[in-house]
């Protein structure tokens, strides 16, 4: 049997696992694991089996997804994140829809410390949908937003999609994050946008609330101070050359922790459960790295990549093009793919082709992570959406799905913007002090 064709078998076993909801580490290292042997016996996949996961856990790069993940946990905890939906409430409050676009604010705010998509849906729609109720918001534009705007946490650094998508390429971590922060403002923007859009249109929507004078505003915003200087410390170190990507996880995993301790919120419980959940969501990510350890090397030995990057360049398309179709292949995987499954399958496949039609490595992780995105909140996976429903338990599924649809469209609007427009992510990047 030709490697090509174990290749082939070995990708459609795959599928079919992550479609039995076999987790995606598992599913990667299984079908690698048996590809392998049939290609090279039992020795060799056994040497192999018996080396990645050592090679991984001492893999320095990788303890930066716990330090973040537990950098967010103890913000969380300690009532950072009701603190960034009140500046923003107090600022953008009474415009038309203003709660839905403090909400978007208040995601991108938690994005910037937690990393996590969901943990920002679910921490923003513990605070902001009970609010968007009392003043009689549509579930629709409530919902829609909440479920949207949690998507931040994968664009705007310090997002786990970036570590994972610098570990499959070996790109830089700190260029990504770098790379993150004006298309996440961006996305921010452009739901806000949307809120206005929709307000416009139908102002009962989205009512306005109350204006609260300077004195309210100015207690709001100087609340929420420490944790916007957290963030300018972290993301202003890496950018001025003064800490490593992981070094600044440190630094804030340490701020966020004291700044715990002075609001009087550490103790036994909060701190067990913030280890905890940062040992859950790492032990994931782990494992799924792992599995892509295996599975890479093995769909390299298949000559798979090689193929269809030869096959693409014998279709005489523009790199244009052959990128749009790229990209709507992501969307098409989204609708039914798991964001992160997505990436480890697809990264060691498509990431050759990028590089040798010209893209910008760092450029195309941004634009990938934005399309990812797309797949968070798209039918019938959407697993920001299923979060959005766990908290808003009268509001029906299809309700939620029709709430994101603008919002779905901002964002494809934002990954055309970066594809006419790359230097919006690339200007902070080529600028940093190395």
């Amino acid at each position: 049997m030709s490697p090509t064709v174990v290749g082939l078998l070995s990708l459609g076993g795959l599928f079919i696992f992550i479609f039995m909801r076999i987790p995606v580490g598992i599913a990667l290292g299984v079908a690698g694991s048996l590809g392998y042997f049939t290609l090279n016996g039992l020795d060799t996949t056994l040497a192999l089996l018996g080396s990645i996961p050592f090679e991984i856990s001492y893999n320095y790069d990788l303890s930066i997804i716990a330090l973040f993940v537990l950098m967010g946990n103890f913000a969380m905890v300690s009532g950072m994140s009701r603190d960034l939906y009140t500046m923003a409430r107090s600022l953008v409050g009474h415009w038309p829809g203003g709660l839905a676009s403090a909400t978007i604010v208040g995601c991108a705010g938690f994005a910037a410390v937690s990393g996590s998509s969901l943990a920002s849906a679910v921490t923003m729609g513990r605070v902001s949908l009970p609010e968007m109720d009392r003043y009689k918001y549509h579930p629709r534009l409530a919902t829609g937003c909440v479920a949207a705007g949690g998507t931040l946490g994968i664009l705007i650094p310090p997002s786990t999609g970036f570590i994972i998508y610098a570990l499959l390429t070996e790109e830089s971590i700190g260029q990504l994050f770098l790379a993150g922060i004006l298309p996440g403002i961006l996305l921010t923007g452009l739901f806000m946008i949307t809120i206005y859009l929709l307000t416009r249109m139908d102002p009962s929507i989205g009512p306005a609330g109350p204006r609260l004078d300077w004195r309210g505003k100015l207690v709001a915003v100087r609340r929420a101070s420490s944790l916007i200087g957290i963030v300018v410390v972290v993301l202003g170190g890496i950018y001025l050359g003064v800490f490593t990507p992981v070094e600044a996880a440190a630094v804030g995993s340490f701020l966020t922790f004291v700044l715990m301790i002075v609001r009087g919120k550490m103790n036994l419980q909060t701190l067990r459960f913030c280890v905890l959940e940062t040992i859950k969501t790492f032990a994931m990510v782990y494992l799924i790295v792992i599995g892509a350890f295996i599975f890479n090397p093995f769909l390299a030995i298949t000559q798979l990549p090689a193929n269809l990057a030869g096959f693409v360049a014998n279709l005489n398309l523009a790199p244009t093009m052959i990128l749009i179709l790229i990209i709507f292949g992501y969307i098409v995987l989204g609708t039914f793919l798991e964001g992160f499954a997505i990436m480890v399958l697809t990264i060691p496949i498509v990431f050759p082709m990028i590089v040798n039609m010209g893209f910008d490595p760092i450029w195309f992780g941004v634009l990938l992570v934005v399309v990812l995105e797309m797949s968070l909140i798209s039918p019938p996976l959407g697993l920001n959406v299923f979060v959005v429903k766990g908290i808003a338990l009268g509001v029906p599924m299809a309700e939620i799905f029709r709430g994101i649809i603008p919002f779905w469209a901002a964002m494809l609007v934002c990954a055309i913007l970066l594809i006419v427009f790359p230097q919006i992510a690339l200007i902070l990047p080529e600028t940093m002090i190395r």
